[in-house]
């Protein structure tokens, strides 16, 4: 009987711990930590297509993470996207010549904002626009040029 409920105490703590060890893991790859108001400054890019890039990608440059973004919108007048990037405060030596990409994780993984410096000695400031941007290249749009391309050879 009292090894029973030895027995029943060890699969409680184990069970316990197992879903302790789950919410720890699905706080880490959600970033929840990140849902507040990050500090930093916040500059804006616009597009032509940012293909399926979210709110929260990140906006990595030379492939080190430094900033995300916190908002995607629509030009009502130029109809491009408009797309806001928080960059944290430690990076506040970004040239104001920076060029903007939408680019892809792997192919056909996440997208994110990735950033060139460019070489001005003014630096980005909160409020700023980057005006240098690359549209993201959308696999869907590649692979029908391709195809149609083909087609249109063979006539």
């Amino acid at each position: 009987m009292r090894n029973t409920k030895i027995l029943e105490v060890g699969v409680g703590v184990f069970v316990a711990l197992g879903i302790a060890a789950f919410i720890m893991l699905a706080l880490q790859v959600t970033d929840i930590s990140r849902f507040g108001d990050d500090p930093g400054y916040t500059v804006v890019a616009r597009f032509d297509n940012i293909g399926g890039l979210k709110v929260r990608s990140p906006v990595t440059m030379a492939g080190v993470r430094v900033g995300r973004v916190v908002g995607v919108d629509v030009d009502p007048e130029a109809f491009v996207a408009v797309v806001k990037l928080r960059i944290l405060p430690r990076f506040d030596q970004i040239p104001e010549d920076t060029s903007a990409s939408v680019l892809t994780s792997g192919l056909l993984g996440e997208q994110y904002v990735g950033l060139e410096a460019g070489g001005a000695p003014e630096v980005l400031k909160d409020g700023d626009e980057i005006i240098l941007t690359q549209s993201a290249l959308v696999l869907e749009q590649i692979v029908g040029q391709f195809l149609f391309g083909k087609a249109t050879e063979s006539e």
